[in-house]
C-alpha cells in the first residue's frame, strides 16, 4: 500500500498532467497536427492556470477550516498529551550530511507542540514518523525529531517516539501499540491543517480519542484575485489533490 500510495502521489502533481499533454502532442505532431496544436495549447493553458492562487487556495481553505484552530492560550488541562505527525522535515539523506534536523515548510508541526508543552507542563509528546520515501536513506523522522526536541530541552519521559510508520494509517495504528499508550484517554492530534480531515478520520477509526490541534495553515479567509505564483500554485494544487486522493483511497480501504 505504501508503494502504491507513492505511485498515486505522482499523478497528484499538477505538472505531471502538463507533461502528459505535451508528450501526447509530440506523438501526434506528424500524425494529427491539429490535435497536437490543441494539446499543446491545453498544456500551456493549464500551466498558466496553475499559478492563479485563488483557485487552489479556496479548495485548500475548505480542508483547513473543517476543524477549529485552538488558540495558544487555551487551557489544555483535560488532555494527556499531543500526538505529533511527521512531515516537518526534509529528506533523511539531507539530514545525514548535516548536524541539524533540517525542517521544511511544515515546521510548525514541531514548533507548536514544543511551545505548548512548555506552558502546559502536564502534557507529553508522542512523535510518530519513520521514513516516508520509498528508497529513503539517513535517519528516520523520529530520530530527527529526537534531535530537535532534545535541543529544546525536551527529553526523557516528556517525549516518546514511534519510528516505523510511513503513512497516516500506520501513524495511528503503530502509535497505539506503544507501551503505556491509552487511546481512550483524550489526546490532541497535531498536524498541518490541510492534512487534518484525513488524519482525524484515520485516528478515530483506529480507536483514538483525539481532538484536532491544526497548525501550518497555508490560507486565510480570502486571496486577492490578482495573486499569482507558479511555484506556490503548483505546490498548493498538489496538496489539495494529494489529500483528495488520500481520503478517497483511505475510505475505499475502510481506514477512515
Amino acid at each position: 500500500m505504501f508503494v502504491l500510495g507513492k505511485l498515486l502521489s505522482a499523478i497528484t502533481q499538477p505538472l505531471f498532467w502538463v507533461i502528459a499533454l505535451l508528450f501526447v502532442a509530440v506523438w501526434a505532431f506528424t500524425r494529427r497536427p491539429a490535435l497536437a496544436r490543441i494539446l499543446t495549447a491545453a498544456a500551456l493553458g493549464l500551466l498558466l492556470l496553475l499559478g492563479w492562487l485563488p483557485a487552489p487556495n479556496a479548495l485548500l481553505h475548505d480542508l483547513e477550516s473543517r476543524y477549529a484552530e485552538i488558540p495558544p492560550q487555551a487551557d489544555l488541562g483535560p488532555y494527556v498529551g499531543m500526538v505529533v505527525l511527521g512531515g516537518a522535515f526534509e529528506h533523511g539523506y539531507i539530514a545525514q550530511d548535516h548536524r541539524q534536523p533540517v525542517l521544511n515548510d511544515g515546521a510548525e508541526r514541531m514548533v507548536a507542540p514544543a511551545a505548548a508543552v512548555r506552558v502546559q507542563a502536564h502534557l507529553q509528546i508522542v512523535f510518530t514518523g519513520g521514513e516516508g520515501t520509498v528508497f529513503g536513506t539517513g535517519p528516520s523522522e523520529a530520530q530527527r525529531a529526537r534531535v530537535f526536541f532534545e535541543s529544546l530541552g525536551l527529553a526523557g519521559d516528556r517525549v516518546r517516539y514511534e519510528s516505523a510508520s510511513r503513512t497516516t494509517y500506520e501513524n495511528a495504528v503503530l502509535t497505539a501499540q506503544l507501551p503505556g499508550i491509552n487511546t481512550a484517554q483524550p489526546w490532541l492530534l497535531v498536524t498541518s491543517a490541510w492534512h487534518m480531515p484525513r488524519s482525524m478520520a484515520v485516528f478515530r477509526k483506529a480507536g483514538w480519542n483525539v481532538t484536532a490541534y491544526p497548525v501550518d495553515f497555508r490560507t486565510g479567509l480570502t486571496t486577492p484575485w490578482a495573486e499569482y505564483s507558479l511555484r506556490e500554485g503548483v505546490t498548493r494544487w498538489q496538496l489539495v489533490l494529494h489529500e483528495w486522493v488520500g481520503m478517497l483511497a483511505y475510505g475505499l480501504r475502510g481506514w477512515a
